[in-house]
């Protein structure tokens, strides 16, 4: 098996995959709310269940306000039927909201050029990461960015692996084309690295914890070397059609991301414990992933997105991406955020 993958053969393998999806356009049944009483007569409103396709990554960000939703009936109070599908990164995500296959879905920082482009909208920050690392194997003699000049070093390709790579790259005063990039998905990336096929990679964790249990590594670079520069957020992005089409659908997904988010801020070993049993993984391997971030409540998050705080991180990544050969202008980043939508959401 071919070590590389690159994006052509991931688009088509994504392709593949999500043929097995239903159509994203969320179908919805009407149902009734709860009664509301005007001048003495009950009138019963009429909400829709909306039908929606949710995709996620398999590490605590992208899986807890997933779980916690799921297990808490959050859905079903807002009127959502979801239907969670599982990815190995933020860009197959995209990609399938792009071909009507998924309304939702939870993406890194290193994707983030993704809504920049137009291709879907930031509907949540989620949390801020501190998970992505580039590391070598211990029997490599590498020791510095430096010494990578040449090698082969892997990643996946528009995920936060490859956005840690180039800002390593870039503080040693070298460039993508200092190295030989090898694309692979990150399971692909976490096998080759413990069989000792490549000794260098642009990973996250949980992915290099699943290393770490097979061959000794040194860690070269990691989020922590640059916020002075550069913030990590994650977010949960929504398909520009379900924008378009149902803004009423997205603001009940945003009010329940919302009570999910207030619920994992005042309740974690629960929550971890919630994550465990939905990823079939072991609570201490839950409990190491859950560290590698910072969390707020929301009205924390509310706060910063009002006050502008998210405007500058994305601002600020998307200066990255242009460095990067993402696109050439930096876009205007309050167009890829649905600030007003966010925060009019409201938790019942």
């Amino acid at each position: 098996m071919s070590m590389s993958i690159r994006r052509g053969t991931a688009a088509a393998i994504a392709a593949t995959l999500l043929a097995v999806l239903t159509g994203c356009a969320p179908a919805q049944v009407a149902t009734p709310s709860s009664p509301a009483e005007s001048s003495g007569t009950e009138t019963v409103v009429e909400e829709t269940v909306a039908k929606i396709n949710f995709g996620y990554i398999t590490d605590f960000n992208g899986t807890s306000l997933l779980a916690i939703a799921k297990e808490l009936g959050i859905w079903e109070k807002y009127n959502i039927d979801a239907n969670y599908f599982t990815f190995t990164n933020g860009p197959l995500q995209i990609q399938a909201m792009g071909t009507g296959d998924l309304d939702f879905g939870y993406i890194g920082p290193g994707a983030f050029w993704l809504p920049a482009t137009g291709a879907a909208k930031h509907i949540s920050v989620n949390t801020v990461g501190n998970s992505d690392r580039v590391i070598v194997r211990a029997d490599s003699g590498i020791t510095s960015m430096e010494q990578l000049r040449g090698k082969e070093v892997a990643y996946p390709a528009g995920t936060s692996g490859e956005q840690i790579l180039t800002l390593a790259l870039e503080a040693a005063g070298m460039t993508m084309a200092d190295i030989t990039p090898v694309i692979m998905d990150p399971s692909t990336l976490v096998a080759a690295f413990s069989a000792g096929q490549i000794e260098a990679a642009g990973i996250w964790y949980p992915n290099v914890d699943v290393i770490k249990q097979s061959v000794e590594i040194v860690e070269l670079a990691g989020n922590a070397d640059f916020v002075d520069k550069v913030a990590f957020p994650n977010s949960f992005v929504a398909s520009n059609l379900i924008v378009d089409s149902d803004p009423d659908v997205v603001s009940r997904v945003q009010a329940a991301l919302k009570e999910a988010n207030d619920y994992r801020y005042n309740n974690m070993e629960d929550t971890i414990e919630l994550v465990a049993k939905q990823l079939g993984l072991d609570v201490d391997v839950v409990t190491k992933d859950a560290a590698n971030a910072q969390y707020l409540s929301t009205a924390e998050l509310e706060a910063i997105t009002r006050d502008g705080t998210v405007i500058k991180w994305l601002d600020a990544l998307n200066t990255a991406f242009v460095a990067a050969g993402r696109f050439d202008a930096i876009p205007d980043a309050s167009t890829t955020f649905l600030i007003d939508s966010y925060l009019a959401a409201t938790v019942r």
